[in-house]
């Protein structure tokens, strides 16, 4: 495989202009070059790489199969760069992108980032929400935080943060519907009566758990489900029915009596996780990884477990 020229890179910024504008003349304007230069820079292109990029209908042009499959890979690079040149002009290495599970950003690490921004006022923590695998690089991410329920492509480094522990959480009136009285609680419990919440995001919350905790009973209650996770734990708030919470999402709302646990909670087999990239020693990313790790060891409960 053979390197690329240093004199093909013009031709490779005029090929990705054309072809995400599919005419010569709109990528000429926007380039500040006249039409025949850039029709003599494509073809220097085209005989770089030994086979026709474009169909020339008159005025107008289309990408020919080889030319789609160049325009993908230019596309990935040109937004590649894009990113480290956003990097560069919006910092001076003093912000960590990171990437955050939706239902843990809102319900765990935003109500605590303050804690942390004390701690490193010259550090900016920039948090966007997303599941599952992720690509750093081309999201632009420096780190990701993550439940480990998926398999990962990228040869990633993988910090451990903390065990989950799971268990049923509803509010306290929902709770009181179920078992009206203290003598009620040393009867068992009719499982039918139940409203189970089930959330798409964590489909076999209920079967894992109940399985786990030998309760299996417990899912002969009726059913109702929700899109997100985070809309599962606010409808058991809400007195909807009851919710598998993962303790580190629902630690607070413990805490301040709008949730209880009734049957307790029990490891989940999954583990917070931080992934960054192999081999790099960033003090900033450090300081928030140690951070994340001080303040998650503090989400494994003491009480109440099964």
């Amino acid at each position: 495989m053979s390197l690329i020229h240093m004199r093909h890179l013009k031709a490779f910024q005029i090929f990705h202009t054309a072809a995400t504008s599919r005419s010569f003349t709109e990528a000429a304007t926007k380039l500040c070059l006249t039409h025949g230069a850039i029709s003599k820079q494509i073809k220097v292109l085209e005989d770089y790489v030994g086979k026709p990029l474009f169909v020339r209908h008159g005025r107008h042009v289309s990408l020919t199969s080889d030319g789609e499959t160049l325009a993908h890979y230019t596309q990935d690079a040109f937004s590649t760069l894009q990113i480290g040149i956003d990097k560069v002009m919006m910092s001076s290495h003093t912000a960590i992108d990171v990437s955050c599970e939706p239902t843990l950003t809102m319900r765990w690490l935003m109500p605590r980032l303050v804690d942390f921004q004390d701690q490193h006022p010259d550090i900016d923590v920039r948090l966007s929400t997303a599941g599952g695998p992720v690509n750093l690089q081309r999201a632009g991410f420096s780190l990701a935080i993550r439940r480990d329920d998926f398999v990962l492509d990228q040869d990633y480094d993988k910090v451990h943060l903390v065990e989950e522990w799971v268990g049923p959480v509803c509010s306290p009136e929902y709770w009181q519907t179920i078992c009206p009285s203290e003598a009620d609680q040393n009867t068992p419990l009719h499982a039918a009566a139940l409203r189970l919440l089930h959330t798409h995001t964590r489909a076999t919350a209920w079967q894992t758990w109940a399985t786990d905790a030998e309760q299996t009973v417990l899912l002969d209650g009726q059913h109702r489900h929700f899109d997100h996770f985070y809309f599962c734990l606010q409808a058991a708030i809400d007195g909807l029915g009851i919710a598998i919470g993962s303790y580190p999402l629902v630690k607070d709302d413990l805490a301040r009596g709008a949730l209880i646990a009734p049957f307790g909670f029990i490891p989940s087999h999954h583990n917070y996780v931080v992934y960054k990239e192999r081999h790099t020693d960033d003090p900033q990313h450090t300081a928030f990884i140690s951070w994340l790790q001080q303040q998650l060891s503090q989400m494994i409960p003491t009480d109440n477990i099964n």
